[in-house]
């Protein structure tokens, strides 16, 4: 199942996406809550409901796809989380998972513009995998890790590099407007062969900077789950973003910046293609 949030003639709505279509699920099964958060921590009869539910297709061209969960509870990430983004860093590899949280306000869908701030010109893309976790849990075994997530799909992690090294939490370097394409869908746990083993690849226009594997993962997305949910609990539509590999603009020779007019494209097999646009940040987003 491909869980899908979108616009569609002025009403938001969410539904299944299929390969002839999006299935609105307010229309095909109006029992089902109309909120992705809500349909998640509805439980596993809700999501088996959802993805029996059959109707009309809407053609994808006369939607607009947003994040699939627009305001998760909470955003959460892990840094230097594949071998050669640490060996590109310089840094050693860390022990246990070196984790940060990017403000939910940070998240866009699809085709949505990521703004370089008018504070600072260093900004980097990370091409992610992303867990959505589908239970309320804490102290998750790795070995039940599997049983608390909703789906997997793809993110950028955006980041304006010099406040993010300018404070020990990397919390406001990551966390700017728009700084956290998520999308198209979340990709149900069932429909993924393990989040191991998946090819990543991201684009800056039509150039490769990224291309590695999930299995390449010092930490993978039940190690994540274990070591989060000893401190705190997860909740339905909580994000978990597991780390980039190299390939980053900051580590290229000249650095590889993101400029207005860049187009940035992140694809993980079986999960699909998260594409936005780079734009100066407009002028009105400061408060009048």
């Amino acid at each position: 199942m491909k869980l899908v949030t979108f616009d569609h003639s002025g009403r938001a709505g969410i539904g299944t996406l299929h390969a002839d279509g999006i299935v609105d699920l307010a229309a095909a099964a109006p029992e089902l809550p109309r909120d992705m958060t809500a349909l998640l921590g509805a439980g596993r009869e809700a999501w088996v409901r959802a993805a029996a539910a059959d109707g009309p297709r809407i053609d994808p061209q006369d939607v607009v796809l947003r994040a699939p969960i627009t305001r998760p509870p909470k955003v959460l990430a892990v840094g230097l989380n594949y071998a050669d983004h640490i060996a590109e860093t310089g840094r050693d590899a860390p022990t246990i998972p070196l984790i940060f949280n990017k403000q939910p306000t940070s998240v866009i869908g699809p085709g949505a513009d990521i703004h370089r701030p008018r504070v600072s010109d260093l900004l980097d893309y990370e091409g992610e995998l992303a867990v959505v976790v589908g239970r309320r849990c804490r102290h998750v075994a790795r070995e039940d890790a599997a049983a608390v997530i909703a789906g997997y799909t793809v993110a950028n992690d955006v980041s304006v590099r010099d406040w993010q090294r300018r404070s020990p939490t990397m919390t406001m370097g990551k966390s700017f407007d728009t700084h956290c394409p998520l999308g198209p869908a979340i990709v149900s746990a069932d429909e993924v062969d393990g989040p191991s083993g998946l090819a990543l690849r991201t684009w800056v226009n039509d150039e490769i900077r990224q291309q590695s594997n999930t299995r390449h993962l010092v930490f993978d997305a039940f190690d994540l789950v274990e070591h989060l949910s000893t401190a705190f609990t997860l909740e339905p539509g909580d994000v978990i973003l597991t780390g980039t590999p190299g390939g980053v603009a900051a580590y290229m020779e000249p650095p590889g910046w993101l400029v207005p007019g860049d187009r940035v494209r992140v694809e993980i097999e079986g999960l699909g293609s998260l594409e936005n646009p780079v734009v100066q940040e407009p002028d009105d987003t400061a408060l009048a």
